[in-house]
Formats: C-alpha cells, sequence, structure tokens
C-alpha cells in the first residue's frame, strides 16, 4: 500500500473531518477541487456521504429477503460512497462528460455530489450552503422535492436534520484544521 490515502477502507473516525482528511490524504483535494468547480461546500459533501455509506466506497443498499432468510434482490441500483443509482450515474456521466468516472471513487463520488447540489440550486432555488434541502432533494431526486414527497416521510425529515447537523459540525471541525490541511501539500520534497 501506498499510503493511508490509498487505502480502500472507511475512515477510522468518520465523525470528524479533520481525522478524514489526516487519514485520507488526496480527499481533501478532490473535495476542495469539487467545491472550487461546483461550489458545493466541503462540510455538506461530507455529510452527504456520511449519510449514505459511511464512507464506505463499495457501499449497496441491502438484500431484500425471500421467506425472510433467503438473500434476494436490492432495492435499487444505488452504490458506491454517493449510493447514486445506476440511471443517475448516467446522466451525470453523460452531462458532464466525465465517461470514466466510477461510484466507488472518491474523486468521482464527491464530483457527483457538487454536480447534483449545484443542479438543485439551478433547478430548485435551493442554497448550495443548505444541507437539509440539499439532502432532500438528493434523496427524493428533484421532481419529488419539487412535489414534496418528503412531507409524507417524518423519517425522511428527520435524516435530513441528521445530515444538516453533521455539516455544521464537520464545517466547525474543518474551520478548525483548514491551514493544517492545505498546508500539507507544501511539505513534499519535490
Amino acid at each position: 500500500m501506498f499510503g493511508t490515502g490509498c487505502s480502500t477502507s472507511p475512515p477510522r473516525d468518520t465523525e470528524n473531518a479533520c481525522s478524514i482528511f489526516t487519514e485520507k490524504d488526496d480527499w481533501y483535494e478532490a473535495s476542495q477541487e469539487t467545491y472550487e468547480k461546483w461550489g458545493v461546500p466541503i462540510h455538506i459533501q461530507l455529510a452527504i456521504i456520511h449519510q449514505e455509506s459511511r464512507f464506505r466506497y463499495d457501499a449497496k443498499p441491502p438484500r431484500q429477503k425471500l421467506f425472510w432468510f433467503i438473500p434476494w434482490f436490492r432495492k435499487s441500483s444505488a452504490y458506491g460512497y454517493a449510493q447514486v443509482k445506476d440511471s443517475t450515474w448516467d446522466w451525470y456521466r453523460e452531462k458532464t462528460g466525465n465517461t470514466w468516472a466510477d461510484r466507488d471513487d472518491y474523486e468521482d463520488a464527491v464530483d457527483f455530489i457538487g454536480w447534483y447540489c449545484s443542479m438543485s440550486y439551478r433547478t430548485l432555488k435551493i442554497s448550495k450552503w443548505d444541507a437539509y434541502n440539499q439532502y432532500l432533494a438528493y434523496h427524493e431526486g428533484h421532481g419529488g422535492f419539487k412535489r414534496e414527497t418528503y412531507r409524507k416521510k417524518p423519517w425522511l425529515t428527520k435524516v435530513a436534520r441528521k445530515v444538516n447537523d453533521n455539516a455544521k459540525r464537520y464545517r466547525a471541525q474543518i474551520g478548525r484544521c483548514k491551514d493544517e490541511l492545505e498546508s500539507g501539500w507544501d511539505l513534499w520534497p519535490f
């Protein structure tokens, strides 16, 4: 293994943004590039990934059970860090030209989140800094958000509040270690 940033295992402490980026040293740069490209803050990117996959690159929805014990089909084709369905991933790759993107690659996953939240801003006028409503649109899709399908899902609004709380925590943490994270590349000897 070439370094901790290359590892496919989730970060040891997924509750702390500074720990995540210290352990996965190439993730901060990828998240910063997404912020610069799409305007979606790093703390919102992290909060969405935390909710969707707990930072597992190969996350999938659980299998349904046939007769309560035989593993059967999955509820959806969602996969990867950002838990993106096949059709939505295809839409992203078509619209961005990022045809080689993989859902199990952190850099591609945060780029997708940035793109999708940017689309939510353009089509639904949801602020890119509004973790709560961005997550509702992310989960329900743009059409579902417009139809307010989340209003009939109290469990989902509870989850969106949790995403919002996590985003606030990550934002405060990044504020405390941002200088250290950004100076890390200056320490390389080449």
